[in-house]
């Protein structure tokens, strides 16, 4: 008995790792829409919805998103809280499309105005990427038709090279690089790959990292 203790206390995030992986729900979709990012305890935008479409019973007023949002998407606000703070953000925008291209404007200011700002880069080309994940689901599952008069605002825009530069400037993220996997999934197996690999390096230093890991991957 002793034995089998020692041995689970020299490997805790393997144990982790397997609690996690027994207990994380199946997902199905662009991960960046449909899959949740667990972020503990954290503040974000209020949520009650399973569901990307939004359940009909969240109540949240969309005409204080754009403010909510660039409220908490602070300077110090950890990575994987603008994730998910983001995709919360995208999805109550389906019902809106001013409300969308206004929060679209509203990270490209903060982007430009400061071409050093790793975070604001990252949400920026993180908000691309989840709106061009956002207009696949409606394709997927509505027979190409989006939501009402949702167009993505995005259109065009490379939100991965954003994210790259963004880790670049912070000279190695973990959780960024979970977020640049999540973006390459469904479109380069090479990036995925790497960028999975620098995410996974990260868990030890990052519990919270490690549970969102082995959930996704």
């Amino acid at each position: 008995m002793k034995r089998y203790i020692s041995i689970a206390m020299q490997n805790p995030m393997k144990i982790l790792a397997a609690i996690v992986l027994l207990a994380a729900p199946v997902f199905a979709g662009p991960p960046l829409v449909c899959h949740p990012i667990n972020i503990g305890s954290a503040r974000s935008l209020p949520w009650t919805s399973t569901t990307w479409n939004l359940s009909g019973d969240e109540g949240y007023d969309v005409n204080h998103l754009v403010a909510d949002t660039l409220a908490l998407l602070r300077p110090d606000t950890p990575v994987l809280v603008r994730m998910e703070t983001m995709r919360r953000a995208a999805l109550y925008s389906q019902n809106n499309a001013a409300v969308a291209r206004e929060l679209l404007a509203g990270l490209a200011a903060r982007a430009t105005s400061d071409g050093r700002d790793a975070m604001a880069a990252f949400d920026y080309g993180y908000l691309i990427e989840t709106y061009r994940q956002l207009e696949l689901t409606f394709r997927m599952s509505r027979g190409g038709r989006n939501a009402g008069d949702w167009v993505n605002p995005a259109a065009g825009l490379d939100g991965y090279a954003l994210v790259k530069q963004a880790i670049g400037m912070r000279g190695g993220d973990a959780e960024m690089e979970f977020a640049a996997a999540l973006i390459t999934t469904e479109n380069s197996k090479q990036d995925y790959s790497e960028h999975a690999a620098k995410a996974k390096a990260g868990m030890k230093e990052d519990p919270l990292l490690a549970q969102n890991v082995v959930s996704h991957f």
